[in-house]
């Protein structure tokens, strides 16, 4: 047999070069070039296939699946909204890196314009996607299923016999069992058709709905949430005021105005660590004990909040995020009066053994004559000093075995009454002189009880005791509670549009010639699977009851057996494979081939 293609002679070298080589030079394709020439779209034809391709399966999927990457540096990379000093760090020591990802807004990703243009074009194909699949099934749901195909022996599974019973009897039997098995089942000609498994598709819906919900969830927790941050030190306590936080933060559309009424104060902190092995140092027991009230006129109750266990109140819940210690300290001026007295939060530099840093600010303080002598002290503070002997001020464990309070003294104009804001935990020294006796900058180290004086009768500084701080998150996350049950119901569909399998089945009952009545069964399934025969058998066996087998003669030879499997394909019928017959319903009578 020889073939012609309609290939159009080239000409120039590559012309030569085709006839050296025959055929196969000239063109590697077999199949005839096709010379289409397409309409041109224009503005409305360019929008709806746009729109198709945006509510298409594939690009919801991939949307999603772009969501779930630009998902990753948003937990790899320290993020402004949870930890500011982090990025503050990691922009110091990646001062390049720094800025290129600062450009890609990798350091506020989820409010990123990338990130949130992925967000809405899924959330736009799913919902263009939900749409037109719901009205189709409800399409389907209010239709018939599908009249059986004119040849049942082409289904995959399929049995057949022969009985007395008269085919109305059959049918009648056969569309109340099928019924009884909670099929819909219809009587339409000389066969009933049902179909079963629209959990399926419900399963389907309710997991794309399911994925809105949970951006739904996503949006309304970034919109109205709040968060803030609180250090506490034990006795001290929490308002939930908006002046009462060390830092805050909340979403474009939340009320300050809206904060919800409680507070807590902290008792007792309490935290035990592991003292030998390889673990030493660990964190055995890290609990905060507190009192908590909730609205304006609220009852006092007891708790305890741990790292894994925040309190959940009033709609916000306070996590336990980190712990150190607060050196109480009595300051005393050139007058011999006490100016400040109380406990000073000192911020840890190891996290390991919590040597801390801090300082004590006095503006109060006069000399002896009672001039203004604004008083500051550095300070450096270890739970476990390693002794005179260690050479190093670092902490050697994280209990308080052994502290010990430094001190360098400084004194002149703190910078307070200046009007600009002040880090608490930082000492501003322009306009300080740091005091000095003979020379020597004065410091000293202290253990709990004793008195560093300051030099020409400045005052003193007494080391009273320590007691423990803990910092805590307070969250206000309105999206939560959507965000679960969006994915509980997603967990749910995909459960149903895996395990359920919609399926067809038919029972055919006609006279023969000889007056019996052949009853043929025959079932289709959306995908292969083996319990669709066995499925068909049961319903044979239930069937027999009503449509016995009829016994055999000696013309008709051994009676079938009423099992189903594949039919036989002889390979010489021209006919087209088996399709339904039109229906009475609404349903598309093609239906029947493809279930």
């Amino acid at each position: 047999m020889s073939t012609k293609t309609g290939t159009p002679r080239d000409e120039g070298p590559a012309a030569d070069t085709g006839s050296d080589l025959g055929a196969a030079g000239s063109q590697l394709s077999t199949a005839p070039t096709e010379d289409v020439t397409l309409p041109s779209l224009g503005p409305l034809g360019w929008a709806r296939w746009f729109w198709r391709q945006l509510t298409s399966m594939r690009v919801a999927l991939l949307l999603l699946f772009l969501l779930s990457v630009g998902a990753i540096p948003g937990s790899l990379i320290p993020q402004t909204s949870i930890d500011p000093v982090k990025v503050d760090q990691f922009k110091s020591e990646h001062t390049t890196l720094a800025d290129i990802y600062d450009k890609l807004g990798m350091f506020h990703v989820y409010s990123s314009v990338w990130f949130s243009a992925i967000y809405l074009l899924l959330f736009i194909s799913l919902i263009g996607c939900i749409v037109p699949r719901s009205w189709q099934f409800v399409g389907q749901l209010r239709g018939r299923p599908p009249a059986a195909p004119r040849r049942l022996t082409r289904l995959p599974a399929y049995t057949t016999w022969r009985t007395d019973a008269a085919p109305e009897e059959v049918l009648g039997a056969a569309q109340r069992l099928l019924k009884k098995r909670r099929f819909r089942a219809h009587l339409d000609g000389t066969a009933v058709a049902a179909e079963k498994g629209y959990l399926r598709e419900v399963g389907n819906l309710v997991f794309h709905l399911a994925l809105i919900v949970m951006l739904v969830a996503f949006a309304v927790g970034s919109l109205w949430k709040s968060e803030g941050g609180k250090l506490i030190t034990e006795g001290d306590g929490f308002a939930n005021s908006l002046t009462q936080y060390d830092d805050f933060k909340s979403g474009a559309f939340f009320d300050t105005d809206t904060l919800e009424p409680f507070g807590f104060t902290l008792n007792k902190f309490e935290a035990t660590y592991e003292r030998s092995g390889p673990q030493k140092g660990t964190p055995r027991i890290f609990r905060a004990h507190i009192t908590y009230f909730s609205g304006a006129d609220g009852k006092e109750h007891k708790t305890a909040i741990e790292v894994n266990t925040p309190l959940d109140i009033a709609g916000s819940k306070v996590y336990l995020l980190s712990h150190g210690y607060s050196p109480e300290v009595t300051v005393k001026d050139g007058r011999g009066k006490v100016v400040y007295k109380g406990a000073v939060p000192f911020l840890p530099q190891d996290p390991k053994n919590f040597t801390s840093t801090g300082v004590v600010k006095v503006p109060g303080a006069q000399t002896e004559d009672g001039k203004r002598n604004q008083l500051g002290f550095q300070g450096f503070f270890v739970p476990t000093f390693g002794g005179k002997g260690s050479g190093s001020m670092f902490s050697q464990f994280p209990a308080l075995d052994y502290p010990v309070l430094t001190l360098t003294a400084y004194h002149g104009d703190l910078g307070v009454g200046s009007g600009l804001p002040q880090n608490v935990y930082q000492l501003d020294k322009k306009r300080l002189k740091q005091y000095k006796d003979k020379g020597r900058p004065v410091a000293k180290m202290m253990l709990p009880g004793e008195t560093m004086k300051l030099p020409n009768g400045d005052g003193s500084i007494e080391f009273t005791g320590i007691k423990s701080w803990a910092s805590f998150k307070i969250s206000h996350q309105p999206g939560n509670g959507l965000a679960l049950t969006g994915a509980a119901a997603a967990l749910v569909g995909l459960a149903g549009s895996l395990f359920i399998q919609r399926r067809r089945v038919w029972i055919r009952a006609e006279a023969d010639a000889d007056g019996r009545t052949v009853v043929e069964l025959a079932g289709l399934g959306r995908s292969e699977s083996a319990r669709l025969p066995e499925e068909l058998a049961e319903l044979a066996l239930a069937l027999e009851p009503d449509a016995p087998l009829a016994p055999a003669t000696g013309d008709d030879g051994p009676a079938p057996d009423p099992k189903p499997g594949p039919a036989p394909d002889t390979g010489t019928d021209s006919e087209d494979p088996a399709e339904p017959t039109d229906s009475d319903g609404p349903a598309d009578p093609s239906e029947g081939a493809r279930a």
